[in-house]
C-alpha cells in the first residue's frame, strides 16, 4: 500500500535510525539488485526489533533473507548467545549478504540455510524459536506459516510481510495475491493464534501463538 512520501519522510525522522552497516547495506541493495524494493527497510525492521525485544527473543526465523537486511534488524534484538535462522534460495544473495554480515558483530549469530525454505525449515526441532518473519515467495506463504507454527514456542510472535500486496488481495486474480488472501483467511480462522493485520508498507499479519 502506498502512502505519502511527506507522511513516510516524517515517520522516519521520528524512527530510531538504522546504524551505518545497515544504511550501506541498502544503498547497495537498490544500487545492485532487481526488484530492491523488497528489502523490508528501517519502518518494517524496527516494528520486528520491538516485537522480537518485547518476547525476549532468543532463537529468530528469517524466512527469505535477499541481501540480509531483516536478519541483521533480527540480529540486533538477541543476546549475544541468539541464534538467527535465515532462509535463502539464491546463491548470489546469500554472497552479498555475507559481505555485510561480516562487517558486524552479529556474524557468528546468523546462520544461513541456502536452498528451498520449506525442505530446510523440516529439519528444524519443533517449539524451539521464539520468533518468525516471513517474507519469501508468497505461493507458499501458507505452507511457511504452517511450519513456522510448529517450531515456534507459546507465547511467540510469527509475522507475515507484504499481506496487503498493493490492494491486490482485496480482490484476488493474480496467483500471490490469492495465495496470499488464502493465507490470511487461514490464520483469521486459526485458534492457535491471536492475529491482527497492520497496513504497515505492504501490509503485516503479526501473530502471537496462544
Amino acid at each position: 500500500m502506498k502512502i505519502s512520501q511527506n507522511i513516510y519522510n516524517y515517520c522516519q525522522n521520528y524512527s530510531s535510525k538504522d546504524n551505518s552497516i545497515m544504511d550501506d547495506l541498502i544503498d547497495y541493495t537498490y544500487k545492485n539488485k532487481e526488484a530492491p524494493n523488497m528489502i523490508s527497510g528501517n519502518m518494517v525492521g524496527n516494528l520486528l526489533y520491538i516485537l522480537s525485544k518485547s518476547i525476549n527473543s532468543k532463537r529468530i526465523l528469517d524466512i527469505g533473507m535477499f541481501t540480509g537486511y531483516s536478519a541483521l534488524k533480527l540480529a540486533e534484538s538477541i543476546p549475544n548467545n541468539g541464534e538467527v535462522h535465515t532462509f535463502e534460495l539464491a546463491a548470489n544473495h546469500i554472497k552479498s549478504a555475507k559481505i555485510f554480515f561480516k562487517k558486524t558483530e552479529f556474524f557468528n549469530n546468523i546462520i544461513i540455510h541456502e536452498g528451498e525454505a520449506i525442505h530446510n525449515l523440516e529439519k528444524l526441532e519443533s517449539n524451539t524459536f521464539d520468533f518468525a518473519f516471513i517474507d519469501a515467495d508468497k505461493i507458499n506463504y501458507l505452507e511457511y506459516y504452517k511450519r513456522c507454527m510448529v517450531l515456534i514456542r507459546k507465547g511467540g510472535i510469527i509475522v507475515l510481510d507484504n499481506m496487503l500486496w498493493s490492494g491486490k488481495v482485496i480482490n484476488p486474480e493474480d496467483d500471490d495475491s490469492i495465495a496470499l488472501n488464502k493465507t490470511a483467511d487461514y490464520i483469521n480462522k486459526d485458534k492457535r493464534v491471536f492475529n491482527h493485520m497492520v497496513p504497515i508498507r505492504d501490509g503485516l499479519m503479526v501473530c502471537m501463538k496462544n
